[in-house]
């Protein structure tokens, strides 16, 4: 049950992490979505960061591992954002736009995955 309940708590932080950033990004650059990119890519470092560190170096509970990952992870990042971010270029015409959105959000959170991937091998 109480995986549940990280789960639960992870994902209201993740979700409310998301929604400050996307509203701080909007004040800086409110004609590409920053903020959305900006989640995904820490959330793909703190995936791998996390998952390499949890999994090879640090013995932490179950419940952690889902708090951060499942839920906080989960929450912070967003596909379906991402897609209707995409959706709205492409109907408004923005075609190049969105195509440097897809592989920026791709190329930046493999990346990201891969540099915290790294990092937490040097713990």
């Amino acid at each position: 049950m109480f995986k549940f309940v990280a789960i639960f708590l992870g994902g209201g932080l993740g979700a409310t992490g998301r929604y400050l950033m996307t509203l701080a990004c909007s004040k800086f650059c409110n004609y590409f979505p920053i903020g959305t990119l900006s989640v995904n890519i820490i959330g793909s470092f703190i995936m791998g960061f996390g998952f390499l560190l949890f999994m090879e170096k640090i013995d932490i509970s179950n419940e952690f591992k889902l708090f951060l990952t499942v839920g906080f992870c989960g929450g912070l990042t967003t596909f379906s954002t991402f897609s209707l971010d995409v959706w709205n270029m492409f109907f408004a015409g923005e075609i190049l736009k969105a195509v440097l959105y897809i592989l920026l959000s791709i190329i930046l959170s493999l990346g990201a995955l891969f540099a915290g991937v790294i990092i937490a091998k040097q713990f």
